[in-house]
């Protein structure tokens, strides 16, 4: 089994932020103010962990199909047992930085691939974000003369495991609320330009996910809020998680939980936009809020990959 995870990337120093935004930006260099805003933001957060996270998700994600594929074509009569080391590898490609996706391909094409399973560490899809990473893969794919097949996987927002492990994660903040059955819940993700959202596919999957939490835990009052909106002129969807504060508070709401859905590590856009932006807004409003904490590298969350990906994997048999 070959497994391509694919994740956004981060800078992993100063230096590099310049030519890491300038990819973002599809080549076009950003202006000084943007720069500075950018690089603002990452001394208020201090470091974007991503990198690290990312990693660590695709060595426990190979660990996770080794652990459960045989060694040999066919089981042994008296298994050994699981072992992390086998058959199934995982190559790590990023959007926007080092390894980008197109040094992960061409090092699978280098190993002999001929089959694999692609996913990106984002459950919903959009076309600006699954479908611009799955086109660098076709692309590169493309340059290398289509040396092996993959097949993606486009979205699992609904899948069991992973609106359980975020389940999970909202009920420990349950707990430290004063009044839970008077708490708003708002479940967040990246937004979109408007015209990118039209088909209403990726707000749509955004409503489902926060729908089937609320159901599970039986929440009383919950909404969808949108953050890390880009910085052109087009409008992108809203309303911002700010915004959505001032409604809350409008409301008579006095503790909010945020979970962000939509990205299922830390990194900058959930530091900045939600630890520090999102919770200055809360205190001027006199509002408690209170952030679920993200499913990183955690078991519960390798695992929806691992099913995932085992699933995907089988429709290349015959």
């Amino acid at each position: 089994m070959n497994v391509l995870f694919m994740a956004y990337g981060t800078p992993y120093q100063r230096s590099e932020t310049l030519p890491y935004y300038t990819d973002i930006r599809r080549g076009r260099p950003p202006t000084q103010e943007l720069l500075e805003e950018l690089e603002e933001r990452y001394r208020r957060i201090g470091r974007s962990p991503l990198n690290e996270i990312t990693y660590a998700q695709a060595v426990r994600l190979e660990a996770a199909l080794n652990a459960t594929l045989p060694l040999f074509p066919e089981p042994l009569a008296a298994s050994p047992g699981p072992r992390v080391q086998g058959p199934a590898r995982v190559y790590l490609g990023t959007k926007h930085w080092h390894p980008f996706i197109a040094e992960a391909v061409k090092a699978m094409a280098q190993d002999g691939v001929k089959q694999a399973v692609g996913i990106v560490a984002a459950p919903h899809f959009s076309g600006r974000s699954i479908a611009e990473y799955q086109e660098k893969v076709t692309q590169a794919l493309a340059e290398l003369g289509d040396p092996f097949e993959i097949r993606f996987v486009e979205e699992y927002y609904d899948h069991p495991g992973y609106i359980r492990a975020v389940a999970t994660r909202v009920v420990e903040q349950l707990w430290r609320l004063v009044e839970p059955q008077k708490a708003l819940f708002l479940f967040t993700a990246h937004s979109i330009p408007e015209r990118a959202a039209q088909d209403g596919r990726y707000p749509g999957q955004i409503r489902a996910t926060a729908a089937l939490v609320a159901q599970t835990l039986g929440l009383l009052h919950w909404d969808t809020a949108w953050q890390s909106a880009g910085r052109t002129p087009e409008p992108w969807i809203g309303p911002d998680i700010n915004q959505k504060l001032e409604e809350a508070q409008a409301a008579g709401y006095r503790e909010v939980v945020v979970t962000a859905v939509g990205f299922p590590s830390d990194h900058l856009e959930v530091y900045y936009d939600l630890d520090y932006e999102a919770q200055n807004t809360a205190q001027k409003l006199g509002i408690r809020l209170l952030r679920t904490r993200s499913l990183n590298a955690d078991a519960d969350y390798i695992e929806v990959l691992r099913d995932i990906v085992a699933r995907k994997w089988r429709e290349f048999e015959p």
